[in-house]
């Protein structure tokens, strides 16, 4: 990877696919969409559903390619899925099989490392994201956040550039999504990784990033850049509670209408 390139880039991107029940027709899911992530930002993606989000993160992982237009890595062209990109969706996709510790150790498996190397690795992961002490439990014996956190410690022990982030925290309780939300800030900066996230919260999009993309309606476009000037991005909690925050959230609020929304 080229060291000035940023660590992620779409250049005029456009992805169609087939139309369901149209033999030979095509929708566009995201259309002539740039945009670049600098190393070690954090960023969010939000928009109305079906703009096309996780297709963006389904090009970036290389599980996709786009119709027209370049994804970059690092200055070097997505040509199928690398090792230099994490994902994580919404389900924690443990292996109910493995122990927590051999879970996180299931990316190396594929890595030139040997057994003991593996389970330093995933160990010293679980570690900072506060699971040593589950390492031996099985995925049933651990709660909801729990087995997200465990996730990002799979995701993170395979050392890669850039996370991707499907909305990880939308299929947990309000107070358990808190206090998870500042752990995956606190584990995410220390690790100094360029992570995109996608969600439909838009106070978690403020609380969490330094800057926020703003998607059309289908095909998706960004219509606008967001710069989240809030410090202490390790601490989501308290950055939601700033005004600043709230006057992001609503003008994010107004461009995507959701006020006419709620009064239809």
């Amino acid at each position: 990877m080229l060291n000035n390139a940023p660590a992620l880039e779409l250049d005029e991107v456009t992805r169609r696919f087939p139309a369901r029940g149209a033999p030979g027709a095509l929708f566009t899911a995201v259309e002539k969409l740039s945009f670049s992530v600098r190393r070690g930002e954090f960023v969010a993606v939000v928009g109305p559903s079906g703009c096309g989000k996780s297709t963006i993160l389904n090009m970036v992982a290389g599980l996709d390619r786009p119709t027209e237009g370049r994804v970059t890595l690092g200055g070097e062209p997505v040509t199928g899925p690398s090792p230099h990109v994490g994902f994580m969706l919404q389900k924690d996709l443990l292996l109910p099989w493995r122990t927590i510790v051999h879970n996180v150790e299931f990316g190396l498996e594929t890595r030139p490392l040997n057994g003991a190397q593996r389970r330093e690795r995933a160990l010293a992961e679980l570690k900072r994201c506060r699971l040593l002490d589950f390492a031996e439990r099985y995925p049933h014996q651990l709660s909801g956040g729990q087995r997200q956190r465990a996730a990002l410690a799979r995701t993170l022990a395979i050392d890669p550039d850039v996370v991707l982030l499907d909305e990880p925290f939308s299929a947990l309780d309000a107070q358990t999504k808190l206090v998870l939300q500042r752990s995956f800030a606190e584990t995410i900066s220390g690790s100094g990784v360029t992570t995109v996230l996608i969600t439909h919260d838009l106070s978690e999009a403020v609380a969490m990033s330094d800057r926020i993309f703003v998607m059309s309606e289908r095909p998706g476009r960004i219509v606008e850049e967001i710069e989240v000037d809030l410090p202490d991005r390790e601490n989501p909690i308290a950055r939601r509670a700033l005004p600043r925050a709230q006057d992001i959230m609503s003008h994010i609020f107004s461009m995507l209408h959701l006020d006419e929304k709620v009064d239809a």
